[in-house]
């Protein structure tokens, strides 16, 4: 990667040394030379890149040195990110050609790099979020909203929906899984109203009815589950399970992007210690830290750059950079008035 970046120094700012460059006059190395001798200086070039794509190609150079300095472990893994996206894109593509077509970039070699430095920024914006959690956020969080496993049977009924159905086929078929559901808490009713075991009661209306092919042969058992486990679209569910006492099953319909659920809770269990759980913890509060702060990207990459004395000496850039930052701020700000 530093052969990179020493190759891309020496584009921008043409170091001498490297070969007979011919010379203008009044000294200055030329990049281009004409057959009547007129040529275009090392200076004019400079002049013309920073006043177009100069800022951006600085500040991936300005986060690929601070980046890599600061997170060393983490260099083969934003590599191996990135070769993986842009192998992804080929495929999607049907080769390299035509990937470049598609993406805009001039080289496959840029488009690993631009996703390199996305991993590198994203990383450094997740360790910088974990930094702000306090520990006593953590307690909090402890102490609040962890819960300990449990241990879930379920039943999942799926509407039958075509793809090019109309919203009123579509309305039908939600109502034909909803009163599915309904009709299985119906018959856990009436064994419960007639002493028999919940469990295997259970267990025969998940082999009857429900869709779930990987766990209706086993009783609907989910195994134990907790929040995280799934994405947030499973939260109603875990939610339903956690109200419920060990060998209650749901009498209201469950909903995931799956379709509509029945549960029977099987089994609570403790929590883990504090100690075991502080590192998924934090994880989750600096996800939290991340999404509930527009601004957390702009301001940990900025705290990267100051920890490492980053100071931009050619005035024009300077400023240009000065006035990225406070609109992107700015931006940001009034995205975040907007969805509020």
């Amino acid at each position: 990667m530093k052969k990179k970046i020493i190759g891309l120094c020496a584009i921008l700012l043409l170091a001498s040394g490297c070969g007979k460059i011919p010379t203008l006059e009044n000294g200055q190395e030329a990049i281009v030379s004409f057959e009547n001798g007129d040529m275009i200086s090392v200076d004019d070039f400079y002049t013309a890149i920073k006043d177009t794509y100069g800022l951006q190609t600085l500040i991936t150079m300005i986060d690929t040195y601070v980046l890599e300095s600061e997170f060393p472990d983490y260099i083969d893994t934003a590599n191996e990110q990135a070769d993986y996206y842009v192998d992804a894109y080929i495929e999607m593509y049907g080769g390299e050609d035509e990937t470049l077509q598609q993406t805009g970039f001039q080289t496959m070699e840029a488009f690993q790099e631009y996703w390199y430095i996305t991993f590198l920024q994203s990383h450094a914006i997740e360790e910088y979020a974990k930094d702000q959690i306090t520990d006593e956020q953590i307690e909090d969080y402890y102490n609040n909203d962890v819960i300990g496993d449990m241990e879930i049977d379920h039943i999942l009924i799926t509407p039958n929906i075509d793809e090019d159905a109309t919203d009123e086929e579509t309305d039908a078929a939600e109502e034909e899984a909803q009163a599915k559901v309904e009709e299985i808490i119906a018959k856990l009713d009436e064994a419960k109203a007639n002493g028999e075991d919940i469990e295997t009661v259970f267990g025969e209306l998940a082999k009857e009815y429900s869709e779930d092919e990987d766990t209706k042969d086993d009783n609907g058992s989910l195994g134990k589950i907790n929040y995280g486990d799934y994405d947030s679209n499973y939260d109603e569910l875990i939610s339903a399970a956690e109200e419920l006492e060990v060998g209650e099953y749901s009498t209201e319909v469950i909903t995931t992007e799956l379709g509509y659920h029945v549960i029977l809770k099987v089994q609570n269990y403790d929590k883990e210690s504090l100690d075991d759980l502080r590192d998924e913890i934090i994880d989750t509060l600096s996800q939290e830290y991340i999404n509930n702060n527009d601004d957390a990207g702009v301001n940990a990459l900025q705290h990267y750059r100051r920890e490492y004395g980053m100071e931009i000496q050619d005035d024009e850039i300077n400023r240009q950079y000065s006035n990225y930052i406070s609109n992107l701020l700015l931006q940001l700000q009034q995205s975040s008035d907007s969805t509020n």
